[in-house]
């Protein structure tokens, strides 16, 4: 099968969803949406940013004079710790109350920052803090599963561009961690050994989706991945949530992340949006020796720093498609520098 010029599917080993690939079709002439490329020059602080040090959120609350990272409780949270979590049914209509924790990170108190401009050693310090808020989160009784994401970029709906990130804890388990538990379970179960442990070593062998390779993890785009630059850093040794990480994992998470942001931010010359989003194990108190933890990254732009990918059609009614192959977009990105295009 020719990859990169005939149409194809692709399975996700971890969902057990399929992916319509059509390479032939970045030949076609494009009249697409471009979207409006805001000025990227910021101040280190700004008055009426709400995530400043200093300075008064929506809620009415002073944030303090902090000096790297600052988390606090979400004013308008999608989830509340004292939420009613009775059971609905009638009929054919079913709901049930769901607790939960949001939580806001701000990365820096530098107001002009974005993951690929800090140095590695305040990245660690943002990783410190996801995973102490993981720990302390899944601590509490009610909390099930801890989603720590970061929605970089107006075009993603972030509602400010102050560095930072956002977790969701909540009592149920999402469907999609359902799915990764449920496929990861089943072959662990069966081979006695990590799923995207075994992947990983089958992508180092081939080497065409490799991104970039430290001593202790790996940037690549996924063999099934979805969007245009869709990628995902794995750590080669199997560990089921990110607080299992030494000092030395934690230095090289921190040297990849920034590397491989960098990069994405090279391949239009623009600070490129993304969803970006760590899965790892619940903590329902259930052991998950099948989990492997990793981190993906759901960048949106297609074309350039204005042409947007969006899911309608096909991919809103059947199932999703790209034009772009994984080999492609892998390609792209390795050969763009590690040295940020501000530089």
């Amino acid at each position: 099968m020719n990859f990169s010029e005939e149409p194809h599917r692709r399975y996700n080993i971890l969902t057990g969803e399929w992916v319509l690939v059509s390479p032939h079709r970045t030949k076609r002439p494009w009249q697409g949406k471009v979207e409006k490329r805001n000025s990227e020059e910021r101040k280190v602080y700004e008055e009426g940013c709400y995530l400043c040090p200093n300075n008064i959120r929506a809620g009415g609350i002073k944030n303090p004079n902090y000096t790297n990272t600052f988390v606090f409780t979400n004013d308008f949270g999608a989830l509340l710790e004292d939420s009613n979590t009775e059971n609905y049914s009638k009929g054919l209509l079913q709901a049930k109350g769901e607790q939960g924790i949001c939580k806001v990170i701000c990365f820096s108190p530098d107001h002009s920052l974005t993951l690929p401009e800090m140095e590695v050693q305040d990245i660690q310090i943002v990783i410190d803090t996801w995973i102490q808020q993981y720990i302390t989160l899944g601590e509490k009784d009610f909390i099930s599963h801890i989603q720590i994401f970061e929605n970089k970029g107006a075009i993603m709906g972030c509602s400010n561009p102050h560095p930072h990130g956002q977790i969701w804890a909540q009592s149920s388990i999402p469907e999609i961690t359902q799915k990764k538990t449920f496929y990861q379970k089943k072959y662990f179960n069966e081979n006695n050994s990590s799923l995207l442990g075994d992947y990983l070593q089958q992508e180092l062998k081939i080497k065409k989706r490799i991104i970039k390779e430290n001593n202790h993890f790996v940037a690549l785009v996924p063999f099934w991945a979805i969007w245009p630059y869709e990628t995902m850093i794995i750590p080669k040794r199997q560990m089921q949530h990110i607080g299992q990480m030494n000092e030395k994992e934690k230095q090289s998470f921190a040297a990849i992340l920034k590397i491989l942001t960098i990069k994405m931010d090279n391949i239009f010359e623009c600070s490129f949006p993304y969803s970006s989003g760590i899965h790892q194990a619940p903590t329902d108190n259930n052991h998950y020796p099948e989990w492997h933890w990793h981190m993906s990254f759901y960048p949106p732009l297609l074309r350039s720093a204005t042409v947007k990918k969006f899911m309608v059609g096909y991919e809103m009614f059947a199932n999703p498609q790209r034009d772009i192959s994984a080999e492609q977009a892998a390609e792209k990105i390795k050969t763009t520098s590690d040295v940020h295009y501000k530089k």
